[in-house]
C-alpha cells in the first residue's frame, strides 16, 4: 500500500523535520520516518473502518426506532437494503480488518457524533435515495454504492480532515493518497473471498521500504554536497533567498538521482516537483524544475551521472 509517492512526500517532511530539530541524530530521524510510513497504513484500515460504523449507524437506528413504545408501521418494517449491504457486511467481517482492530483497540465509537452527521449527510442524498428505491439487488451495486458514496462524502471532506489530524499529526495530508488506495480496495473486492479477501499490504513492494531507507539516509548524509550542487547552480538568485523547503525538496530529488539507479531521472524530476507544488510557493515547482534540469545536464555531460 504504502508507494513511493507516499515515501518521497514523508522523506521530504521529515528531512525538513531534522533540520528543525536540535536532534542531529540520523538513526533516530530514521525511526522516525519508518513509525511515520507505518501511521500511515493505520489511517487506511481507520477509514475503511469508517464504512462499517456509518453501517452500523444506521442499524442503530433501525433498532433504536422498533423499540419505541408506538413505533410507525415503517418503523417496524423499514427498508433494510442499506444496512444489509453486502460488500459493506463483508468489510464489516473482513479477518484482516477485525484484526487490525482488536490489536489497536481504534474505533470510531469516539467520534459517534462525526459518523452520525456523516450518515444523515449521506441518507438525504440521492445517491442513497435511488439506490434504496431501486428493487434490484446485487453484490455489484451494493459495491458500486460505496464507491460513490466514499467518493462524494469522503473525499475532499474537509471536517473529517482535520478530525483525523486531530487523532494523529503523522496522518498530516496523508489523506488524499490514502484515499485513492481505499477506492483501490473497494473495486478490488470479491464476493465470494468472505471475510478472507485481502487488504492492501503495508508495503506495495518488499524493497519500498528499503527505498525509504536509502533515500532519506543519503539525503542527509550527502546533504551539504546536495547543496554546493545547487548552490552552484542557481542563476540569478541569491541561495539565502531560496525557500528552504525548495531546497530540501531538491536535496531529496538529488539523493534519489545518484542512489536509486532503478528510477528513471524524468520520474524523479517529475515526482519532486509535484511536491513542490504542494508544499512550497506558487513558483517553487518551476524553479526547482529549472535547477534540476540544468543539474542533471551538466552532471550527464561531466558523466557523473549514468542514467
Amino acid at each position: 500500500m504504502i508507494n513511493r509517492v507516499l515515501i518521497r512526500r514523508k522523506v521530504v517532511q521529515l528531512v525538513f523535520a531534522y533540520y528543525q530539530s536540535d536532534n542531529k541524530h540520523i538513526d533516530a530521524a530514521e525511526k522516525e520516518l519508518v513509525f511515520s510510513l507505518s501511521k500511515s497504513h493505520d489511517l487506511y484500515n481507520y477509514l475503511l473502518m469508517l464504512i462499517v460504523a456509518l453501517r452500523q449507524c444506521a442499524q442503530r437506528r433501525i433498532d433504536a426506532a422498533r423499540s419505541k413504545l408506538a413505533p410507525t408501521p415503517e418503523e417496524l418494517s423499514p427498508n433494510l437494503k442499506f444496512v444489509e449491504n453486502r460488500f459493506a457486511l463483508q468489510l464489516e467481517s473482513n479477518n484482516t480488518l477485525c484484526k487490525y482492530a482488536e490489536n489497536q483497540k481504534r474505533t470510531w465509537d469516539t467520534e459517534a457524533e462525526f459518523v452520525k452527521n456523516l450518515f444523515e449527510r449521506i441518507a438525504a442524498s440521492e445517491i442513497y435515495a435511488e439506490y434504496m428505491q431501486d428493487p434490484t439487488r446485487s453484490y455489484e451495486a451494493d459495491r458500486e454504492l460505496w464507491r460513490k458514496l466514499y467518493k462524494t462524502f469522503i473525499y475532499n471532506n474537509e471536517e473529517l480532515d482535520a478530525l483525523l489530524e486531530d487523532i494523529s499529526l503523522y496522518w498530516n495530508d496523508d489523506k488524499d493518497i490514502i484515499d485513492t488506495f481505499v477506492m483501490k480496495t473497494i473495486k478490488r473486492f470479491d464476493e465470494a473471498a468472505g471475510p478472507d479477501q485481502t487488504l492492501l499490504p503495508e508495503y506495495k513492494a518488499d524493497e519500498d521500504l528499503a527505498y525509504a531507507h536509502l533515500l532519506f539516509r543519503k539525503a542527509l548524509i550527502n546533504g551539504d554536497h546536495y547543496r554546493q550542487m545547487i548552490s552552484a547552480n542557481i542563476r540569478n538568485w541569491d541561495i539565502d533567498r531560496v525557500a528552504f523547503m525548495d531546497m530540501v525538496i531538491m536535496q531529496c530529488a538529488l539523493s534519489e538521482m545518484f542512489n536509486c539507479l532503478d528510477i528513471p531521472i524524468s520520474v524523479t524530476l517529475n515526482e519532486y516537483v509535484e511536491i513542490a507544488k504542494a508544499y512550497s510557493t506558487q513558483r517553487s515547482g518551476s524553479f526547482i524544475n529549472g535547477t534540476l534540469d540544468g543539474i542533471v545536464k551538466q552532471l550527464q555531460k561531466a558523466r557523473q551521472l549514468l542514467k
